[in-house]
């Protein structure tokens, strides 16, 4: 029987992350496929094999007829316009998040999406085992009704340089955000993604507090849920050594993550139960906790690509169809408009509403002159 042939993939953008996942592609943690294009404003550093065509115009390699699908690792400001070329050119996309600058190119994008085309977002941490435990024990019911949730991730310290060696790096024209759109964006999508969305949204943000830049750098965020449950979100990349503290709680118990461990409560009665039938005054339900830290350790980009490829050749279900990257572009821009106009924001956003405001900052924004510094880069320490 023979095997189905390799899934001819372009890689466009080969900076950092793009450089990690043409890695893992090379050292076969990605099956079913083969890059044979990539695009790169510098051919240099590029892998120079007889199978490989170089490029340095996106549209060059999409109209090429080299490749089935593409991989977009470009800086987030021209994300929309790639995306639109090769999707309206038929090929399948894997885009690195966010999807775009805004809710609204975003929507834009997924409106150019046709059936027979895999469309899929670079949303890795879904693969975490972390993150599959704790969905896994809520669409179990391990917590009943979710009354409440908080997640305190603070530990994403970004030093000036990171920001200075980057023409695009925290510019509203480059990246339409910072903190949010950027390092946070995962946890925003892993925070809907186990709790839901929410009704509501009253956010705080500081603009370049920490550093010498034009976007945000620190957020604090309330939520309001429709069965009315509340969560709360603080992200910062300003603070070291930071915290990474996230508490879902429910009825029945709760799951609690330090940065190291995941525990979970189960009471006994549930909370309202007992609070409803108790003669104690200051009694409270028998709690049992257990240690279920998950130890297994995945390539979390290579398992969504090798994901992606699947869809493709076999039909595999996608991890994180593209539609899903909605839903935390949502939670930024709302937050965004929340501080930036000073008052509640009502969910499902109203896309044009934040394009307006956003607008309004990327007509004054401006790319940065790099700073000429030696950068030491360990993509290692970027994951949290």
């Amino acid at each position: 029987m023979s095997s189905s042939p390799s899934l001819r993939l372009g890689i466009i953008g080969l900076g950092n992350i793009g450089q990690q996942h043409l890695q893992n592609i090379i050292k076969g943690e990605v099956p079913g496929c083969h890059v044979s294009a990539v695009c790169s404003r510098h051919l240099t550093a590029l892998p120079h094999t007889d199978a490989t065509e170089h490029f340095n115009d996106y549209r060059s390699l999409i109209d090429g007829g080299c490749c089935d699908a593409i991989l977009v690792a470009t800086p987030t400001g021209s994300h929309a316009e790639i995306g639109a070329y090769a999707l309206r050119a038929g090929l399948h996309v894997m885009m690195e998040k966010p999807l775009g600058l805004s809710l609204a190119e975003g929507e834009q994008l997924l409106a150019l999406q046709q059936p027979e085309q895999t469309f899929a977002l670079m949303l890795n941490q879904r693969a975490a085992p972390l993150f599959l435990t704790m969905r896994d024990h809520l669409q179990r019911g391990a917590l009943g009704t979710i009354t409440r949730s908080h997640w305190t991730m603070t530990n994403w310290f970004r030093p000036e340089i990171y920001y200075q060696v980057s023409d695009w790096r925290a510019t509203w024209c480059g990246e339409g955000g910072g903190l949010l759109v950027n390092q946070c964006i995962h946890n925003l999508d892993i925070y809907q993604w186990l709790c839901g969305m929410p009704t509501r949204v009253r956010a705080f943000c500081r603009f370049g507090r920490y550093h010498n830049i034009e976007v945000e750098d620190e957020a604090t965020a309330y939520f309001e849920y429709d069965n009315g449950a509340s969560g709360g979100f603080i992200g910062s990349t300003g603070e070291a050594p930071g915290c990474n503290s996230f508490d879902i709680v429910g009825d029945k118990g709760s799951l609690k993550y330090n940065g190291d461990t995941l525990i979970l409560y189960e009471n006994e009665p549930t909370t309202s139960e007992y609070s409803r039938k108790s003669q104690e005054l200051f009694g409270m339900p028998k709690v049992r906790q257990r240690d279920i830290t998950p130890s297994e350790v995945v390539n979390q980009h290579a398992l969504l690509l090798s994901n992606f490829v699947a869809a493709i050749n076999t039909g595999a279900d996608l991890i994180a169809p593209a539609a899903e990257g909605l839903k935390s572009l949502a939670l930024a821009n709302s937050m965004l408009l929340s501080t930036w106009e000073d008052r509640w924001v009502d969910m499902p956003l109203d896309s044009a509403a934040y394009q307006l405001q956003l607008q309004r900052r990327l007509d004054e924004s401006k790319l940065r002159e790099p700073k000429r510094m030696t950068a030491i880069v360990d993509m290692s320490k970027s994951f949290r």
